[in-house]
């Protein structure tokens, strides 16, 4: 190995032409030690500029070989982001959750597993094609062109991820799939076409799933007021796995809870039933299925009536209505506050009993809680409860009692039951729904009265189109699996108004029926783009199989995801969709595993600091907003402004643009700061003060230092009491920094953010070491190389370039890694079985310091104590002071190692204790 020199910039006095010259070159022409063999001791922007500039060639060329190699003989790790939509450019926040799943990618790598860290493209959307629109560009090439331009910006982060592996739902070998996995549910009788009153986006204009309006009845993407529309749409039956979504909960003790609580309550409780009521609209017509959910299937005999909200979804019928009189036509359009019960004059009947239900409609306080809008129609069961009966009892109604007892559910009786008679209300519970189960035509069994299914499709271009075919003798008609994918045809011109685009397409539209041969015409619809990020997690164990989704052996072998990283507002979307389609899959014997996300990791907002008028509400970018004042006001007008922080979004002018960030301050340095400051699932309230206080140069420091006083002559190893105190010091200190981060890494919230923070203390501890110990000791040199590893997930470039520097030197002691490999190469640090422990020190219970002390006395209190007087943290708190007692605890728990506490406890409490902050 080549003698590795230190370049320095020492000129006394004012150099000659010749030296200043020459002085001038070497500054402007800095060359790193990896290209001249020649340690360049001051890291700055030059230096910086350098040193990334070469490694991130050099971490490209090992991301490639990083490809995904089952070996038997490793445990696999799979570590998955949510992969972006293809907006433009990469925003704070995708710089924060990939550097925080490659921080966690490259830490079970070091450790000796198969890592799996793929990334795609989330890439049909409305943003893409109203963009489009915009620009007069069509959707593929406005995406695709954004997709090459933030895989560049992912590349320039040095961001290690499986790129054999990427996919991209626009493509159509991809969403081949997605329509093979469509048709299956319809297959399975999952997937239907209703007509339904929809939330509909004025401005976007198409339809949105209730997950999709927020709290105020507002677009999720838009904000625009939503609208209420009666279309024809399809849906995916989401409550079918509704219990079963809500029982699996128990089985993720690594999710949030929070995010599990969100689920369950949206769901809602799954102990009832839905059953299938055909309307009696007119004579020997029974087609229409009216479908009732129902919390008490037991006493499903005892259905006398059926009342309707006056929102329900069947009054906004043409066909519906018209069957009604025209007198109850006027009392339902003339319905307000004062009208309490309507009798339709129809009638449905009973799935079980063939009885004929007549069909209310009805406002009574009673009948539908103001706070049940979810909720649009009640069946009728008087044994059910009290207001039930009187409203039967009111419209003169005659019903059956089948419930006998003291409203108790283990001793209530069904009676007039047919087959359930004579069992307790709780055992009749099952026994219906299970038969229920198993006569699927009479309904849902185990269903919640929130009753969601997944409304899928979209009246819009760039989305998956739905592989039906509508016949009119056939009806819908899935497309045969052979003939996918159906390809998204390409259209002159997109106007993003109105009804369905794809109805332009009338090549593409008329077809022939896959049944019968005769004309039919496709589905002019396509899917939410959710359906395609429902199993995305899937395509990656197997992204470039031809004849189908996946092999079930590599996705059981990859799967479930170890840990899923992404933004707390998926939790009831895709979340909640993507487990759906797991059970689904894992019903149709694809995979042996029903959640696909083992952990989940909720990460915040990157937030920016926002000023906005009051009066107008208009939002001012930082350059309109005089500073100079107590308080920011407008330049303009000196009108206050509201200054709060808000996710950053180019219409609120609170954005940073990580380009210019990491042209400023380096890629190391950016990636650290959006980890440095707080726990990954808090939000961020960026401050760029944050990247003026990058600790990195500290570190270069260190290693500039270790490699100057290794490569001088006349090493000697002198062991003296002060050699021997400061390698306890650091041996104890760098195993608790090993401990710590570790712990750190494989806890339920990943706090890389402490990651650091423990970095930084075993920097500043290295930083106090003698040169004598520098130049010889193996546990500081240990401890340096620890240091440097344990950063690079973090900072690839710099150290990259610092272990270059360390493996250059001429005096190595220490033997515990390999210095011919780069750092990212390296294993884990391991803590060093250790003949010491540190003793932490209180006095009257105030954390004073610690020291190390042999770990064969760890029993003796006596022997300890009289070590804690004799030290120095012993000199200057406990001389000259009376101790009442002391207490000792040999099995302490010190940053995640095993410690002894002492505690003494002074006579009188006038004794002033400094506190000394641990190192």
């Amino acid at each position: 190995m080549a003698q590795l020199g230190v370049r320095r910039h020492l000129i006394s006095g004012l150099p000659s032409r010749t030296q200043s010259h020459g002085y001038i070159w070497r500054k402007l022409v800095r060359c790193i030690y990896s290209k001249t063999g020649i340690w360049e001791d001051e890291y700055n922007a030059s230096t910086r500029q350098e040193v990334e500039a070469y490694w991130k060639e050099k971490i490209h060329k090992y991301n490639e070989s990083l490809a995904y190699k089952p070996q038997d003989n490793k445990e696999k790790y799979y570590v998955l982001s949510m992969f972006p939509y293809p907006s433009g450019k990469l925003h704070m926040g995708h710089v924060r959750v990939y550097t925080i799943s490659d921080a966690v990618a490259h830490f079970h790598r070091m450790n000796g597993k198969q890592v799996l860290h793929p990334i795609g493209w989330d890439a049909f959307g409305l943003p893409a094609e109203n963009a489009a629109i915009e620009r007069g560009l069509h959707a593929d090439e406005w995406t695709y062109s954004n997709i090459d331009y933030m895989r560049k910006q992912l590349k320039d982060l040095s961001m290690c991820f499986n790129w054999e592996r990427e996919v991209t739902t626009c493509s159509p070998d991809y969403y081949r799939w997605t329509q093979y996995l469509f048709v299956k549910m319809f297959k399975a009788g999952l997937a239907y076409q209703k007509e339904a009153l929809v939330n509909w986006d004025p401005v976007d204009q198409t339809v949105l799933a209730n997950e999709q309006v927020d709290e105020n009845g507002c677009s999720w993407r838009s904000g625009a007021k939503v609208e209420k529309r009666l279309l024809k749409q399809w849906f995916l039956k989401q409550q079918h796995y509704n219990k079963a979504l809500v029982e699996s909960l128990e089985d993720l003790p690594d999710w949030p809870s929070g995010v599990k609580t969100m689920q369950a309550a949206w769901i809602g409780d799954c102990d009832g039933c839905t059953f299938n009521f055909k309307l009696q609209m007119n004579p020997g017509d029974s087609s229409f299925i009216l479908p009732i959910h129902t919390p008490t299937p037991e006493l499903i005999y005892g259905a006398a009536y059926i009342v309707l909200a006056p929102y329900h979804t069947l009054l906004s019928k043409t066909e519906f209505m018209q069957c009604l009189s025209e007198e109850v036509r006027n009392r339902i359009q003339k319905f307000d506050e004062t009208t309490q019960d309507i009798n339709l004059g129809i009638c449905a009947l009973h799935p079980l009993t063939n009885q004929l239900l007549p069909i209310y409609v009805s406002n009574s306080p009673s009948i539908f809680n103001e706070d049940e809008t979810h909720i649009e129609c009640r069946l009728g069961i008087p044994s059910a409860s009290k207001e039930l009966a009187e409203f039967a009892l009111h419209h003169g109604i005659e019903f059956v009692p089948v419930l006998v007892g003291e409203e108790d559910l283990d001793s209530d009786v069904l009676i007039n039951s047919k087959q359930f008679s004579g069992l307790a209300r709780n055992k009749g519970r099952v026994a219906v729904l299970d038969y229920v189960k198993d006569n699927n035509s009479l309904g849902e069994a185990w269903t919640s009265p929130r009753q969601h299914d997944w409304l899928v499709s979209r009246q819009r271009y760039w989305g998956t189109p739905l592989p039906i075919i509508h016949c009119e003798k056939c009806k819908a008609v899935p497309v045969p699996e052979s003939d996918l994918p159906v390809i998204l045809p390409k259209l002159k011109s997109v106007s993003g108004k109105g009804i369905s685009p794809l109805l332009q397409a009338t090549d593409w539209l008329n077809v022939k029926c896959p049944q019968c041969g005769g004309d039919a015409k496709r589905e002019t619809d396509t899917m939410d783009t959710f359906v395609d990020s429902a199993w995305y997690f899937l395509r990656y164990t197997d992204p470039h199989n031809e004849t189908e989704p996946f092999v079930k052996d590599k996705a059981d072998s990859l799967m479930p995801v170890d840990m899923y990283v992404g933004g707390q507002e998926h939790a009831l979307l895709h979340l909640l969709y993507a487990r759906f389609f797991n059970h689904f899959i894992h019903d149709q014997k694809m995979v042996s595993h029903k959640e696909p996300f083992k952990r989940l990791l909720v990460q915040g907002l990157v937030k920016g600091q926002s000023y906005k008028v009051a009066s107008t509400g208009q939002y001012l970018a930082p350059h309109q907003v005089d500073f100079s004042g107590d308080e920011p006001v407008a330049k303009e007008t000196g009108e206050k402004l509201i200054v709060q922080w808000e996710k950053m979004s180019k219409s609120k002018h609170n954005g940073v643009n990580p380009e210019e960030l990491l042209a400023k301050y380096g890629t190391d340095a950016v990636r650290i700061a959006v980890l440095k400051n707080v726990p990954p699932r808090q939000d961020m309230l960026w401050d760029e003060q944050d990247l003026e206080g990058d600790w990195i140069p500290n570190v270069w420091k260190l290693v500039s230092r270790f490699i100057k006083l290794r490569n001088e002559l006349g090493n000697t190893n002198k062991q003296t009491e002060d050699v021997e105190r400061q390698e306890d010091e650091i041996k104890i200190k760098c195993n608790e920094t090993i401990n710590m981060i570790t712990e750190s890494y494989q806890s339920r919230n990943t706090t890389l953010n402490l990651v650091i923070n423990n970095l930084i203390g075993l920097a500043n501890r290295l930083a106090k070491a003698s040169d004598h110990i520098i130049k010889s000791s193996t546990t500081y040199e240990r401890a340096l190389c620890s240091l440097v590893i344990m950063v690079a997930p973090f900072a690839p470039h710099v150290t990259s370039e610092m272990w270059k520097g360390i493996a250059g030197v001429s005096n190595h002691a220490a033997a515990d890694f390999d210095l011919e490999k780069d750092v990212l190469e390296q294993q884990w640090p391991q803590a060093i079985e250790s003949d010491l422990l540190p003793l932490i020190i209180k006095v009257n219970n105030n954390n004073i310091g610690k020291i190390p002390v042999p770990l064969q006395h760890r029993q003796n209190q006596d022997t300890l104590q009289d070590l804690v007087m004799k030290s120095a943290i012993g000199r200057e708190h406990l001389n000259n002071v009376q101790i009442r007692k002391v207490i000792y605890n040999p099995s302490a728990k010190f940053k995640g190692s095993t410690a002894a506490l002492i505690n003494f406890v002074l006579e009188t409490n006038k004794q002033k204790v400094k506190k000394k902050s641990s190192e």
